[in-house]
């Protein structure tokens, strides 16, 4: 198979980007997105040219690092697929694909399809957490969570941080993300005592970093590789509000 790429390049945040067009051929249907990416850099490293930058570590669709914006949609066109679990099978033989970086203030492009996302670190470290004195492991029966709490605790734990519920938002919205991390603490025992500071904390640094509002459009939630729902942001505004009276 083969395709033509029109490929975000830049060299750095201040410096100006713009599409460059490269064409691959030899593609297998069964390689992986990135894998072709990788195939790209090969011919482009012979001929003596830089490669495209792009972010990437696990490619099992757990780290979150690979996120591309493909044809206009983040990860691609599948629903519930990290890029890096995305195939070339899905991909028409001769087709043009667009591939860009995630645009939103709050993730600054580093390089070509390298973009900074500290801020959700940032967002993390002010509240993402539990504080527990340290001491001998409890029982593992001795702290009983409901398994509604837990289902649905583990269902927003699963969010994997990757930043695609900001580059669909037309607003940049982090409240996908954010909500997820308020929403799996919340519900389980070990995560009630900070729960108060941790809403008011987070969601404080999300709109610090510069993230924009929730637009209520939905788009967050078609886009995550996860599949974290808008439960999640309902959860968040009430865990918000009750902080907030009882402040």
């Amino acid at each position: 198979m083969k395709f033509t790429l029109k490929v975000w390049r830049q060299k750095n945040a201040q410096e100006q980007g713009s599409f460059v067009t490269y064409e691959v051929f030899g593609i297998s249907e069964d390689m992986s997105f990135l894998e072709m990416l990788d195939v790209l850099n090969e011919d482009l490293t012979l001929k003596g040219e830089e490669p495209v930058a792009f972010a990437h570590d696990c490619r099992e669709g757990i780290c979150g690092t690979c996120g591309l914006f493909i044809n206009g949609r983040a990860h691609g066109p599948l629903t519930g697929t990290t890029t890096c679990q995305l195939h070339i099978r899905h991909f028409k033989d001769g087709e043009t694909i667009t591939i860009e970086p995630w645009r939103a203030k709050a993730f600054p492009v580093i390089k070509d399809l390298v973009v900074d996302r500290s801020a959700f670190d940032r967002i993390l470290q002010a509240g993402g957490f539990v504080s527990v004195n340290v001491g001998s492991a409890p029982e593992a029966n001795g702290i009983l969570v409901p398994k509604k709490n837990a289902d649905e605790a583990f269902d927003t734990a699963a969010c994997i941080g990757c930043g695609a519920c900001v580059a669909a938002c037309k607003n940049a919205s982090a409240i996908l993300f954010v909500s997820a991390k308020v929403s799996h603490l919340s519900l389980l025992p070990q995560g009630k005592p900070e729960r108060r500071t941790r809403v008011l904390n987070m969601v404080k640094t999300m709109d610090e970093e510069g993230f924009g509002n929730c637009t209520n459009t939905g788009a967050c939630e078609v886009e995550c590789p996860k599949g974290i729902t808008l439960a999640s942001i309902a959860r968040l505004r009430r865990e918000y509000c009750k902080a907030k009276i009882k402040g």
